[in-house]
């Protein structure tokens, strides 16, 4: 009778070995592929300070001032007034930023 026992207990533990490889198998295989697409998948970099900023905000920060000293360049007569006004805009510009699109 125990040898019967010890028969079908080495059976068992066969059995579940083989499940037990498998199932490493499986979360092998399930591993390599989650590594194979997070290489493949382009990653996200937010390191710069323009990807705080939305596209339409990054485009208006950037057309709004050239529309402004387009303006400027073109209804103010003397140049001396111009350049002044111009770098008035380059100056104020971060600060108008800041106020207007708030800080994130």
């Amino acid at each position: 009778m125990s040898k019967e026992r010890a028969r079908r207990r080495a059976e068992r533990l066969v059995v579940l070995e083989k499940e037990k490889a498998a199932r490493a198998r499986k979360v092998a295989r399930r591993q390599r592929r989650r590594a194979l697409v997070r290489r493949l998948t382009p990653q996200r970099r937010s390191s710069g300070r323009l990807h705080r900023r939305s596209r339409t905000q990054r485009a208006g920060i950037v057309v709004i001032p050239l529309a402004a000293a387009a303006l400027v360049w073109f209804l103010v007569p003397e140049l001396a007034l111009r350049l002044v006004l111009i770098a008035m805009i380059v100056l104020v510009l971060p600060a108008l930023v800041v106020v207007v699109l708030g800080r994130r």
